[in-house]
């Protein structure tokens, strides 16, 4: 069985955090931790429960390095993740309803069957200086349980 909440890491650096489709534990709870670029909660209250209005208020961040959450609407797909040094480190298979985390590192994806994901990051989109590609090591293959998908 894969866990409702799973996080990647290689040598104690977060490359990303998966939460899957299962995870539904009620009240709030965050993922990642206060200092992330990008924060991961979820989020389940009964009816009537009430979340007061607010504003977020202007505050200065500095942000190095684009972090990114997709959200797995139809169909699945293999993420691949690497190191910064582009090797090849290992993968998982996201369903729908399925939500992923990328944090750091490098990843890829392929597409398993038609794939419909929902991408949120942080901008601006600065081009080319935005990312580096490269041409990854072939994963081994993972098993794909298409009574999930």
């Amino acid at each position: 069985m894969t866990a409702m909440i799973e996080e990647i890491s290689v040598q104690g650096r977060l490359l990303a955090v998966i939460l899957r489709a299962s995870y539904s534990e009620p009240g709030i709870h965050f993922f990642t931790l206060e200092d992330s670029a990008l924060q991961l909660g979820h989020m389940r209250w009964p009816a009537g429960k009430l979340i007061e209005p607010h504003l977020h208020n202007e505050v200065e961040r500095t942000i190095l390095q684009t972090q990114e959450v997709l959200f797995v609407r139809r169909g699945s797909a293999r993420v691949d993740f690497y190191d910064d040094h582009r090797s090849y480190l290992q993968s998982r298979i996201l369903y729908p309803g399925d939500v992923i985390l990328l944090s750091s590192g490098g990843h890829g994806f392929e597409a398993l069957e038609e794939l419909e994901m929902i991408e949120v990051k942080q901008g601006p989109y600065v081009g080319g200086r935005d990312k580096t590609r490269f041409v990854g090591e072939k994963p081994a293959q993972l098993v794909f349980d298409k009574s999930r998908a």
